[in-house]
């Protein structure tokens, strides 16, 4: 579904007159692959070059460098921009920015009038798509009402209604309070149980991507670290090293593990930490 060969991609530093002065290499070189259907995370501090990555995987960006290949088609060729973008849907962090509706089912039907869908399918796509997000007796509402984890979760449904191959989700909760988060993480792991559709999401919360596939972790432009949860998990001094956490109940079992007691690596979940613990007894 995705895939990269040594991409690049490099900033313009320019000076207080606009005259371009450098460059900043935000990916270095990064080779990537994704397969259809897969839930993957991709981690990384601020600065790590997982945003830009992300923006290339919607042909936001292009390469400077390298190729990204978006479900077969080369993100360069200006002649598949539009099927790129067909193929692959962004969620950004401020779902303002996303919501241009003023009523939440006409915001979610947006997208697929744009793309010449019949007015009937539209309406079923609405409706479908908002039950699916758990938003559809908010319908009728406007989103300017609605709450941020509410307006992300109507902007998710924005993009699973234009039906794409790949939903790319860029730090969807970063700017949600405590209790929009978690809305919000529910709905994306329920889209995981959506037929073929790959899911990306990139974030900082260590919490939200246990249930990946995959994860990829970037540190200066380069994927550094690869695997399952748990083979990434288990390396907690370096993530650490990453400036990276892991969820909490991994560091309490981690901590555990250095002062003695018999408990695997890579614990994930607070059930397998009291598992582990009753079989010392």
């Amino acid at each position: 579904m995705i895939q990269t060969e040594k991409l690049i991609f490099e900033y313009e530093k320019r000076d207080e007159e606009g005259n371009v002065i450098g460059t900043s290499r935000a990916i270095d070189e990064v080779d990537l692959g994704i397969e259809e259907g897969q839930f993957i995370a991709i981690l990384g501090h601020n600065g790590s070059g997982k945003s830009t990555l992300a923006k290339h995987m919607n042909a936001i960006l292009v390469p400077t460098g390298g190729t990204m290949w978006v479900d077969g088609r080369n993100t360069k060729d200006p002649q598949e921009l539009w099927n790129v973008r067909q193929s692959a849907g962004m969620v950004f962090q401020n779902p303002d920015n996303q919501i241009i509706g003023t009523v939440v089912e006409e915001d979610v039907g947006f997208g697929p009038e744009n793309l010449g869908v019949p007015t009937d399918e539209i309406w079923k796509r609405v409706e479908d798509s908002l039950k699916s997000v758990g938003m559809i007796e908010y319908r009728h509402h406007s989103p300017n009402k609605l709450s941020g984890g509410q307006k992300q979760r109507v902007a998710i449904a924005g993009v699973i209604a234009m039906e794409p191959k790949c939903i790319v989700l860029d730090e969807p909760t970063a700017m949600l309070d405590p209790d929009g988060r978690k809305e919000v993480l529910r709905t994306v792991r329920e889209l995981r149980h959506r037929k073929h559709v790959t899911v990306i999401l990139i974030t900082h919360y260590m919490e939200e991507v246990i249930y990946a596939d995959r994860i990829f972790v970037m540190d200066h432009g380069h994927i550094v670290m690869q695997g399952t949860p748990r083979e990434i998990f288990s390396q907690v001094d370096t993530l650490k090293s990453y400036r990276l956490d892991v969820p909490q109940v991994t560091m309490l079992a981690d901590e555990l593990r250095k002062r003695g007691l018999d408990i695997p690596a890579g614990i994930l979940k607070k059930e397998e930490l009291v598992e582990a613990l009753c079989r010392l007894n």
